[in-house]
């Protein structure tokens, strides 16, 4: 341990931290269905959860980590550029409102439990309902790695040193979530949401008193980016802008294709649960603003760090008391378990319906895909804890638009064949590979960095690579299926 441990911050975060672990264990008795042993009751909570749970739920799933931790830490290191965020989280909203409800009708009246479920029963066809649940499980791993940066950023402010603490709090998401399922998040989130708005309200209330106002933080951040130069600053550049207007389109039609949100959607209740949580989901949005501002009050505190992760957790433990520093600091690690519990609980069942009962085992019970989805979610933890060693990012928010690459390939299969008819499950895979692997290799190149600049006609044009790479599925698929045939079965 580190000798500047603030005991008193260290006390609150521990007394937190156990009342959410208590929580997660004792949801497993929440909500519980005639027959727990079934992957709808572990994996969907048993597919029964309101307006105000799905509203906790998916908010607590969809603001994670990224919201409290990268999103600041890079508004703290390039400015304006890192509110893409915030018109993101707006251009969501109409497109759950919009095309959510139909597929949860899809999922609902015929069991499925994932993505890929949805996909195999349009098309009937395994090879795309494998690269599908592939895909998802792939791009859920950098998410949760992204939580478990969060969590380690915590435990660094904490004073704690060495790799133990981040390990013990890995062990214990890992055995609530395969005790609980997804009644653990859910119950934890109506308590995770609470504490970060009080948090967040307090901060952006008090440190702007301390700091001289709001006008000392804008003018503090704005010398800031000046003696730094190159594209930072508090307004966007011309360079910076189609960039800016990609990363927000990309991540909006991103977002709801990862295996945890769409979980969050096919456990709702009904269609009309997820229009009434489309409508009032932008509340998160205000909030996500807010937080992002920590950015640049982190300049007006004179903070700095060896890592721009670092910024709000430090920023806490500098202005704040060490009773209230704890109880931040729990909100964000809290904030982080509940999101990584969800993406684990969502790769899991896409292994386990898609894999292990596609080609191990297609005459599994309901209680042995339980069993094999709570051992699949603890291998989706490993991995993403390997992701955190092996992938070499300057942000963590690239861990989140790397995943959002390759989830995106999924959108014109999942999204898009639901409502084209003519597309066909060949052509449709020739596309995801198309943008998967050449979306993938356009970020390698560039050192895995998730914008990518064209030169057409002399001009640049720099532009999200997830988005390059769904633009040529789209043309691939498209392409594809009119050479398969236009009019033909929609299904091969």
């Amino acid at each position: 341990m580190s000798p500047t441990i603030d005991w008193t911050a260290l006390v609150i975060f521990l007394c937190c931290f156990a009342l959410v672990t208590v929580m997660g264990f004792l949801a497993a008795g929440w909500k519980r269905g005639a027959t727990p042993a079934h992957l709808d009751e572990w994996g969907l909570g048993g597919r029964q959860f309101g307006t105000w749970v799905t509203w906790f739920l998916v908010g607590g799933d969809f603001y994670t980590a990224y919201t409290v931790i990268a999103v600041p830490a890079l508004v703290y290191a390039v400015g304006a550029y890192g509110f893409f965020a915030l018109p993101y989280t707006i251009i969501v909203y109409p497109i759950v409102f919009l095309l959510m409800p139909r597929l949860w009708t899809v999922a609902h009246r015929a069991g499925h439990v994932t993505a890929a479920d949805v996909v195999h029963g349009r098309y009937d066809w395994r090879p795309l309902e494998l690269a599908i649940a592939i895909t998802g499980v792939v791009a859920t791993m950098p998410y949760i790695a992204l939580q478990l940066i969060g969590m380690q950023v915590v435990i660094k402010a904490l004073g704690l040193s060495g790799e133990l603490p981040l390990i013990a709090a890995f062990l214990v998401l890992a055995v609530y979530t395969y005790s609980s399922g997804l009644r653990a998040p859910a119950l934890i989130a109506f308590v995770k949401d609470i504490m970060i708005y009080i948090v967040v309200l307090a901060a952006v209330a008090i440190i702007p008193v301390k700091l001289g106002g709001y006008g000392a933080v804008f003018a503090a951040a704005d010398a800031f980016f000046t003696a730094k130069g190159g594209a930072t600053g508090l307004i966007l550049t011309p360079g910076q802008m189609l960039p800016f207007a990609t990363l927000a389109l990309g991540s909006a039609l991103a977002a709801f294709m990862y295996p945890h949100t769409l979980t969050g959607i096919f456990a709702s209740a009904s269609a009309e649960t997820i229009r009434k949580n489309a409508i009032l989901l932008p509340a998160y949005t205000l909030l996500l603003g807010l937080i992002a501002l920590l950015g640049y009050m982190a300049h007006a505190a004179g903070i700095v760090v060896s890592t721009p992760s670092d910024v709000v957790p430090v920023l806490f433990r500098s202005l704040f008391p060490g009773w209230f520093a704890g109880f931040a600091l729990a909100a964000i690690a809290v904030g982080a378990l509940v999101p990584a519990a969800v993406m684990s609980i969502g790769a899991a069942n896409l292994f386990t319906r898609n894999f292990w009962k596609a080609y191990v085992d297609p005459a599994i019970t309901p209680s042995g895909e339980a069993a094999v989805a709570k051992l699949a979610s603890l291998g989706v933890k490993l991995g993403a804890l390997a992701c955190i060693l092996l992938l070499p990012t300057q942000f963590a928010i690239d861990l989140q638009l790397l995943g959002g690459l390759w989830i995106l390939q999924t959108f014109p299969s999942v999204v898009l064949g639901q409502y084209a008819g003519f597309f066909r499950a060949p052509a449709l895979l020739l596309g995801w590979a198309t943008g998967f692997f050449g979306g993938s290799a356009v970020v390698w190149m560039d050192g895995l960095k998730p914008i990518h600049t064209l030169v057409i006609g002399g001009a640049h044009y720099t532009i999200y690579v997830g988005l390059l790479a769904l633009a040529a599925n789209v043309a691939v698929a498209s392409a594809a299926s009119a050479l398969l045939g236009l009019g033909g079965s929609a299904r091969r």
